[in-house]
């Protein structure tokens, strides 16, 4: 008789031979004991879990003739014959070579007539997902109400591509991958049973390649067993599969940690010299790194991470040595690098820029760090740190202001702190008492002169606004009594008028600066800002021109004299009747409306305009 390999010499023969899948198997023990078994019934899982192992055992369950309870006897007639695959009664059928409608018609014909020696008849489809949506919709009836002496059972990887309909009419069962404990004993005994020794970290390499699928397992056993004869050792194993252990995984990651970037190379290089494949040990790594973090956020890590205790130990023991941040950037940058290798033409090549970034992680100084040393530095300088800042309340919609005004805050302080340094240095250099300096002013108050102005533009590098008058400051200081004035009046422009991100005086302008052109989209017509006008007049006594600002745009921007935006302006030259008449005559188009600032401060002198043509009306 020629050799019967492993993954058919070990198959389970009944339910308490089956690894994994207890709750699977209890389903389907406690259905057949109570007589409640399904006319059809799905499998679903990846390769190698036990789904048409199932549902083998269920059809020589349903059809033993000795049956006591819900084992099968394997000794009876039906039993033997559906152990040896000469049962007529048992039907099994390949999904992918017999998915046209005229297989399903020759299958419904046969099922009409009674079995021929058995109790049932047993109709297996495997790979059920691979029929065509005509042999579907001709099983659809049959499997609804199929003749009392038919069972269906369907085993598929891809549960997903079975129509809604054929699931509605079947008891699902989803099969889980197997747990590597499970596998380990598994195998393990079997190389007993087959007189050949294996070291635990061979088996544990050969549980890690099965990855939950006991066919996967046991035919790496059988080419494992014929290499290696009566022992197996970890050399061995990794090179007759061109496989990395663990433990050169673990050296690889924990010489990243370290910052020893020679050790990671260097290790590269033997796995390199040795055949390895890439996807394979990328994967590894990414495994091996993600099982890290696990180790060292987790409370339980062994329900997240499917790993020999051994290895476990050795995973815990490397995660406690460092922060949880460290872990986390590594498998980070190890990701985004190691995606890069995959599909690179020289995968080694990205592997090594992988490792040299991944080498300097410990260097990266975390962010929280920084805002902490900043707020040291403020804190320094006499402002509050951020997050007591961020601890004040905020009413709705108004964090873009405040954060705008406490950076004012800070600008004036600074400005402040500055100015009293100046003061001092200027009265000591003029012999002035050090021991009683007068007070400098404070706020808004402060008046700055040209020399210390110029002072503060080197010190903060950057250009200082001109110098505002004393209308700015009364302004920007009463501008909170200047709302509640408003509010009395016209609750809803109070309310447009806090959304402002700031205010600022210029002449005999007062402008007002948005950040949003919808919180100033009712403010900017003519009537609104007539009585704005009369209000400012009313309460800072001052004859001010209202503008309505956003950054590097006009939208909020209102004539004074016509009262509408240079939007709304352009719009009424485009429809002008004259426009639409030239156009026409011409057989034209218009191509640009340039609208002139009128009601703003010329950029160019009268006498430079006239020189130089220019008609800002155009």
């Amino acid at each position: 008789m020629s050799y019967l390999v492993l993954a058919r010499k070990a198959r389970p023969r009944n339910f308490s031979e089956v690894v994994g899948q207890k709750p699977v198997v209890r389903t389907l023990q406690n259905a057949l004991a109570q007589d409640r078994v399904a006319h059809a019934m799905i499998f679903s899982g990846v390769r190698g879990v036990g789904k048409t192992t199932l549902a083998r055992i269920m059809a020589k369950a349903l059809n033993c003739e000795k049956r006591e309870g819900a084992e099968p006897c394997n000794h009876c007639r039906s039993c033997l014959e559906i152990n040896s695959g000469a049962s007529v009664d048992l039907v099994e059928i390949d999904g992918a070579s017999n998915r046209g409608i005229q297989e399903i018609r020759e299958l419904k014909e046969n099922i009409r007539f009674m079995p021929a020696a058995s109790r049932f008849k047993i109709i297996i489809i495997d790979e059920v997902h691979m029929l065509t949506a005509e042999a579907f919709n001709a099983l659809l009836k049959t499997l609804e109400e199929p003749p009392r002496h038919v069972f269906f059972m369907f085993a598929t990887t891809e549960l997903h591509k079975v129509p809604v309909t054929i699931l509605s009419r079947c008891q699902r069962y989803e099969l889980k991958r197997i747990e590597s404990r499970e596998l380990t004993e598994h195998f393990s005994a079997l190389a007993r049973a087959e007189k050949v020794e294996i070291e635990p970290a061979a088996l544990a390499l050969v549980v890690r390649e099965a990855a939950g699928s006991a066919r996967d397992g046991l035919s790496l056993l059988d080419q494992v067993f014929s290499y290696c004869g009566s022992k197996v050792t970890v050399s061995d194993l990794t090179h007759i599969l061109g496989l990395v252990s663990h433990q050169v995984v673990a050296d690889i990651v924990s010489a990243l940690l370290a910052g020893n970037l020679d050790e990671a190379l260097d290790q590269l290089e033997r796995i390199y010299e040795f055949g390895m494949d890439v996807k394979r040990f990328t994967n590894d790594l990414l495994s091996w790194c993600r099982a890290l973090v696990i180790c060292r956020v987790s409370r339980n890590p062994e329900r997240l991470v499917d790993l020999p205790e051994e290895q476990m130990i050795l995973l815990q023991e490397c995660a406690a040595r460092f922060s949880p941040g460290t872990l986390m950037l590594l498998f980070h940058l190890l990701l985004e690098q190691l995606e890069k290798a995959g599909n690179a033409s020289q995968p080694r090549f990205a592997l090594e820029m992988a490792f040299i970034r991944a080498a300097q992680v410990r260097e990266v100084v975390p962010v929280t760090s920084l805002l902490a040393r900043l707020d040291e530095i403020l804190a320094a300088n006499g402002v509050s740190p951020a997050s007591e800042r961020s601890q004040r309340p905020v009413p709705a919609g108004q964090t873009d202001r405040r954060q705008m005004s406490e950076s004012h805050e800070v600008v004036s302080r600074e400005k402040k702190n500055s100015d009293e340094r100046l003061i001092s240095a200027a009265q000591e250099d003029s012999g002035g008492n050090a021991d009683q300096p007068p007070s400098p002013p404070s706020g808004e108050d402060l008046e700055l002169a040209p020399e210390t102005e110029a002072a503060l533009q080197r010190q903060h590098g950057e250009q200082q606004t001109p110098l505002r008058d004393s209308s700015s400051k009364n302004v920007r200081r009463h501008w909170n009594e200047y709302l509640a004035y408003v509010r009395e009046r016209k609750e809803w422009m109070a309310s447009a008028l806090r959304q402002a991100a700031d205010i600022e005086v210029r002449g005999d302008e007062l402008i007002i600066h948005f950040q949003n052109p919808a919180d100033c989209r009712m403010l900017k017509n003519r009537e609104n800002i007539t009585l704005l006008t009369e209000l400012a007049l009313d309460f800072f006594q001052e004859n001010f021109r209202i503008s309505l600002v956003l950054p590097d745009s006009d939208a909020c921007a209102v004539d004074p004299i016509k009262g509408i935006t240079p939007q709304q302006e352009r719009q009424a030259l485009a429809n002008d009747t004259l426009v639409l008449t030239a156009v026409d005559v011409f057989n034209g188009e218009v191509g640009d409306i340039r609208v002139g600032p009128r009601y703003r401060s010329p950029m160019i002198e009268p006498a430079h305009e006239e020189r130089h043509g220019l008609d800002e009306s155009d």
